[in-house]
């Protein structure tokens, strides 16, 4: 992680005390992507508790560090733009392997089974059908698991639900071949699972707490994502996650695990918090949603201000996990950032006058304008310096930096984007803030005509009024990667050196990467090893230690 290679850093993670991100938190997930563009890292970690996060020894507990099903490889939710090129992740990848692999009622009819008389299978055959539901699980978890709860109203059993569709997958497909649209097979297995059970568990369901379905009518957020033909499921389940019932840091939490299929490891990693303290607030939170009876539905126009905040640090951790895997072999989860830009890009349609929706859309934009040029064609990670900018996104740029304008020009009074001049009348739109400045700051790179030129003073300025709207622990060290490329590497060493005594950037890689770079132009070698040394230890995704390794490896 050279500082030097950074494009736009971390601001943190959340803590149990604050909001994601937010000043003094224990961990703050989301990082602010800002200046120097370090590579990448998004990474949160999924919860993959089926039924109970917590529980220890619970049998339906699925969320260990193993689970099976967190495929997303999210990496640390901190910040895809750091100062360096990695980002601290961590995750493996997999699918559905906690439940039983066996025929489950319910979903019987999909595909006609595997059967042991079926004779043997084509060499190949498991391993193509193992890759395509892992492949499901990263592109349509999200998807399967909202639809199924809108039948279950109960979460804990719609990951049941969900779980045994992508078990059931491994042998049916198997046997009867991939199915052309595998999200929709998965879904109605999910779907006649949960019916099955229902039906099942009609007597013991009427004495507990549902999430309670909103029949008043048609909601007017719902009537507008309809009109877009943009699908809602999604939305509706994040959009339950962060009720106002809950804690900020476990609206977050529980719809990484929930909408992003992370294990409670990873989302602890993400927040820089213990496994069982993550596990236990995931759990409380869930029966929280049960026993408040939260609607299940996507808040009206009017409320949805109220909750935008938890909802905006989900995304963006959704989208920091994409933009750089937190292990693997890819530099790159391409479904999970797109699934975030979409994600945005519908909040944006409900709430065209909040600044903070405009600045988090360009913020992803900016950034992932980029995605094309970080890794070359052997999938080795290539820092901002060496980016070939004429293969930048320049649609998806043109996009943010109009969008970055508008969330700086808002104002409490109302929105000033002229593409949106009709809703100016929308009370208290909300004004520039922290996903704002991220974004200005990953605008100043998406203009630099090249590496040299761009402008370290004015990045600087941004991360200094940063600081102050949203200080922390990441965005102190993204700052001082600023003033090492303003003011030279001894600066940068200077501003660096109060951040080793902070206790949430212990175990964050990209404080040891930056240090070594600044030594190392230095002139002081032996200290810069040892600093590569420390960050590649930190580090657990392939591309990042490999580029590290080599950095280390110029030293020798």
């Amino acid at each position: 992680m050279d500082p030097a290679d950074t494009g736009q850093p971390d601001t943190g993670s959340e803590g149990d005390r604050h909001p994601p991100g937010s000043p003094g938190a224990d961990g703050r997930a989301a990082e602010c992507r800002g200046s120097a563009d370090t590579g990448d890292r998004p990474g949160t970690a999924s919860a993959g508790d089926s039924r109970d996060t917590a529980g220890a020894g619970n049998a339906r507990d699925t969320t260990g560090a193993g689970d099976s099903r967190d495929t997303t490889g999210t990496g640390n939710s901190r910040d895809t733009t750091g100062a360096a090129d990695f980002h601290d992740i961590a995750g493996a990848e997999g699918f559905p392997g906690t439940v039983n692999t066996g025929d489950r009622p319910g979903t019987a009819n999909l595909g006609g089974g595997a059967q042991s008389g079926r004779g043997r299978r084509p060499v190949g055959v498991e391993t193509d059908v193992a890759a395509a539901v892992a492949e499901a699980h990263r592109r349509e978890w999200a998807f399967v698991l909202a639809a199924t709860v809108r039948v279950t109203r109960d979460l804990d059993l719609a990951e049941e639900c969900v779980q045994d569709a992508y078990a059931q997958a491994l042998t049916r497909w198997a046997d009867d071949g991939i199915p052309a649209r595998p999200g929709g097979w998965l879904t109605t297995a999910a779907r006649n699972r949960a019916f099955d059970l229902l039906r099942r568990r009609s007597t013991l369901l009427r004495r507990l707490p549902l999430l309670v379905s909103d029949e008043t009518g048609e909601d007017p957020a719902e009537a507008a994502l309809a009109a877009a033909e943009i699908p809602d499921d999604r939305l509706r389940l994040i959009c339950t996650c962060c009720h106002p019932a809950l804690s900020i840091e476990a609206q977050v939490a529980l719809t990484l695990r929930l909408v992003c299929g992370l294990t409670t490891a990873e989302v602890a990693r993400a927040f820089l918090v213990s496994e069982p303290t993550m596990a236990a607030r995931i759990t409380r939170a869930k029966k929280k949603i049960a026993t408040a009876r939260i609607p299940y539905r996507v808040p009206a126009p009017a409320e949805l201000p109220e909750r935008i905040d938890a909802v905006l640090a989900v995304v963006h951790l959704l989208f920091t996990t994409g933009h750089t895997a937190p292990s693997g072999d890819a530099l790159i989860r391409r479904d999970l950032a797109e699934r975030a830009t979409d994600v945005a890009r519908m909040l944006r349609l409900l709430l065209p006058g909040n600044a903070e929706v405009a600045g988090l859309l360009a913020l992803i934009l900016l950034t992932d304008a980029r995605r094309e040029t970080r890794v070359d064609e052997s999938g080795a990670m290539v820092p901002l310096a060496d980016q070939d900018r004429t293969r930048w996104d320049r649609t998806r740029i043109a996009e943010g930096l109009a969008l970055v304008r508008a969330a700086l020009s808002s104002s409490p009074d109302g929105d000033t984007s002229p593409d949106h001049a009709e809703h100016r009348a929308e009370p208290h739109p909300t004004p520039p803030g922290r996903y704002a400045l991220e974004a200005a700051i990953a605008a100043v790179h998406a203009e630099s005509p090249s590496y040299a030129a761009t402008d370290w003073r004015d990045i600087l300025g941004l991360y200094d009024i940063l600081i102050q709207r949203w200080p922390s622990p990441v965005v102190a060290l993204n700052r001082a990667v600023a003033v090492g490329m303003a003011d030279g590497p001894q600066a940068g060493l200077t501003a660096l050196e109060p951040l080793t005594a902070e206790p949430q950037l212990a175990a964050y890689p990209y404080l040891p990467a930056a240090r070594a770079h600044f030594l190392a132009e230095l002139g002081r070698t032996d200290a810069a090893r040892l600093a590569y040394e420390e960050a590649i230890l930190l580090t657990d995704n392939t591309p990042q230690r490999r580029y590290l390794a080599a950095k280390l490896a110029r030293l020798r």
